[in-house]
């Protein structure tokens, strides 16, 4: 059983692969815990003073991936709510005992090709800027798929996961691990 130190101050940590909806679904479990929300994408890029994709084009993934680390842990230290990482933040060991320790970790575990269902348009990631997005996505997801499930506590998965159905998913998990109050809500009555 996972235990948590009075040193915890990220409620939940979501980890999953690019487009498997954690900023969406973090944005949204925030707001109803009522905590802050923080994207590690976006304090990189605030670090940076560039996009993720610039920075990756210029300096390359081992620069990219020393930055994500410095700022994973800075944030697990300092932020008080949810914290949705980059796709790739699972690719060092030092990163994944970081996230268990400091936090309680959901795996939002979306398929390959719904992933590419939903970011076939998407010229911002880049991973995917490449001749074939969707054999590059199943290639990331074999590769990172047991990086996901060894970082997280629990892993949150549906066929067809919509980002209401992923949210209630989570929210359940956490109240089941006594982690969040069970909700008083009408529907559990039958």
């Amino acid at each position: 059983m996972h235990q948590h130190s009075e040193e915890v101050f990220i409620v939940l940590v979501l980890v999953g692969m690019p487009g498997s909806g954690k900023s969406t679904v973090g944005r949204q479990i925030a707001r109803k815990i009522g905590c802050a929300f923080v994207d590690s994408d976006h304090v990189i890029e605030q670090r940076l003073g560039c996009s993720i994709k610039d920075y990756f084009e210029r300096q390359g993934e081992a620069a990219f991936r020393d930055i994500e680390s410095q700022a994973l842990q800075d944030i697990t230290c300092q932020a008080v709510g949810v914290l949705a990482t980059g796709g790739g933040a699972v690719l060092r060991p030092a990163n994944r005992a970081l996230l268990r320790e400091r936090s309680t970790v959901c795996y939002l575990r979306v398929t390959p090709e719904e992933i590419f269902r939903r970011l076939r348009h998407d010229r911002q990631r880049p991973l995917l800027q490449v001749d074939d997005p969707e054999a590059k996505l199943r290639e990331l997801f074999a590769q990172r798929d047991p990086l996901y499930q060894e970082t997280a506590h629990y892993v949150i998965e549906s066929p067809r996961p919509r980002i209401p159905t992923m949210v209630a998913m989570v929210m359940s998990q956490l109240e089941l691990a006594g982690l969040l109050p069970v909700a008083e809500t009408p529907s559990h009555a039958t």
